[in-house]
């Protein structure tokens, strides 16, 4: 599970940024981002959100990273999410900047934490 986590990292860290990329160049494009977008965040998104869930689960099994702050970042990820989700409505007068900017926060906490593995 270890290895898996590790690996997942690199899937859900280059997805996030690779769309949020998409996102911020389809704002400053004035396009409207169409379904191909949308999957993508969706993919993208489920792809961290299945990285934080690896974690959880090898927090459950007694594995600790070494580092507060690498625990820290996973709950920040899926602090954002919750705030994405609350802020849903809001978000869709403006997708493409709005999930453009939240998929390259969320790729820089991924980043941070894995930074902080080894403590």
């Amino acid at each position: 599970m270890e290895t898996l986590h590790g690996s997942w990292m690199w899937v859900a860290v280059i997805s996030t940024g690779l769309v949020g990329l998409w996102g911020i160049t389809l704002a400053m494009l004035k396009r409207a981002p169409d379904r191909w977008f949308k999957r993508a965040a969706g993919v993208a998104a489920g792809a961290m959100l299945v990285q934080v869930g690896f974690g959880l689960a090898l927090y459950g099994q007694g594995a600790r990273p070494g580092s507060e702050f690498h625990i820290f970042y996973g709950f920040v990820i899926l602090f954002t999410f919750a705030g994405m989700y609350i802020f849903r409505v809001k978000m869709a007068e403006r997708p493409a900047i709005l999930w453009g900017i939240l998929l390259l926060f969320i790729m820089g906490l991924g980043l941070r934490a894995w930074a902080n593995v080894g403590g």
